[in-house]
């Protein structure tokens, strides 16, 4: 550390490394994935959601698992398809003739960690089912409201390759994501060392369940700790500055018809603090806000028509704004 920013404080040093002990356990059942599992600490840490995009088969339904069992909280699954109706996220009241009254059916909604798998293969009335849970952490049934975990947190899941029979998320639900990334194969090295874990054991879901496989390293109190102590990272004058200036950039670009919004910015200045938090810092620096913008930015912009015909990406967009934008020193 230069004069400008000394040793970290404690609770923040104290925090880090528990964070990057909760990393090594992942580990232990997740190979690789090291940037999607940056993303979801970054999600939990903050209250937020993440969207990921990922071909069948390559552990999104156990990255959630084993963060559940790691952090040392519950989780569930849904599996979206076309016939899922609102009330199978939510619940429902049903009748106990025992007791001659409604009582509530709790829906799997109600957990700390959710995989929304292949959110987009339901209809808009069944996905805008997590709406008001994903913002205010509350469910309506029959007109009675129902609070939720105060660790829930939404991984939704899209695969990339198949879109028959699907249905788009429409801007408004994807901008409550925080987060959209894409969870890829694994490299050659990784996806060797997973052949051979499942010919000599144990396979990354035995390891999951073995008194030996990963271990908790926080608690619901202990979330909560770390969630507190982002508080003591600094974001200074400039670094709030060259935030805003990135995100109002996304509204003027030529090939944007549709630019981000404050969601954007509210973005920006949570996660960088907890990027800042997993790197032993008390202080954001720009880079903690650049590598930010490709998962940030990219599901917040629509491109004008004629750009896509052109073949202009997304990712080309978000890279071309970043740079137009003058970074602090």
């Amino acid at each position: 550390m230069n004069e400008n920013h000394p040793e970290p404080q404690p609770a923040v040093a104290e925090t880090a490394d528990l964070l990057q002990r909760a990393r090594a356990e992942i580990a232990k059942v997740i190979i690789g994935q090291d940037e999607i599992i940056t993303h979801a600490l970054m999600a939990i840490l903050t209250r937020q959601h993440v969207l990921v995009e990922g071909v069948p088969g390559i552990g999104k339904t156990l990255l959630v698992r084993t963060l559940a069992r790691v952090l040392g909280v519950d989780s569930g699954r849904i599996q979206f398809t076309p016939d899922l109706m609102p009330a199978d996220i939510t619940g429902t009241k049903v009748f106990n003739l025992r007791d001659n009254s409604f009582q509530l059916a709790p829906g799997p909604v109600f957990t700390s960690f959710l995989l929304a798998d292949e959110i987009n293969r339901a209809p808009a009335k069944t996905q805008s089912a997590l709406l008001q849970a994903m913002q205010e952490r509350t469910v309506t049934i029959d007109n009675e409201t129902h609070i939720l975990s105060p660790h829930f947190t939404v991984f939704a899941t899209q695969n990339p390759v198949e879109y028959e029979g699907t249905y788009p998320l429409p801007e408004a639900q994807k901008d409550r994501f925080l987060f959209k990334v894409a969870m890829d194969y694994p490299a050659e090295k990784e996806e060797t060392e997973l052949a051979r874990r499942m010919i000599t054991g144990p396979s990354p879901e035995e390891a999951l369940e073995a008194a030996d496989g990963p271990q908790g390293t926080l608690n619901p109190e202990g979330i909560d700790a770390a969630r507190s102590s982002l508080a003591a990272i600094e974001v200074g004058a400039e670094i709030l500055t060259y935030v805003v200036a990135i995100v109002r950039a996304t509204r003027s670009h030529e090939a944007v018809m549709v630019g981000a919004g404050p969601r954007a910015t509210q973005g920006f200045l949570l996660a960088s603090r907890v990027r800042a938090l997993l790197e032993g810092r008390d202080f954001v620096t720009p880079d903690d806000v650049r590598s930010l913008c490709p998962p940030i930015l990219g599901h917040r912009l629509v491109l004008r028509p004629e750009y896509e015909i052109e073949g202009v990406s997304i990712e080309e967009t978000v890279e071309q704004i970043v740079s137009t934008v003058q970074v602090p020193r």
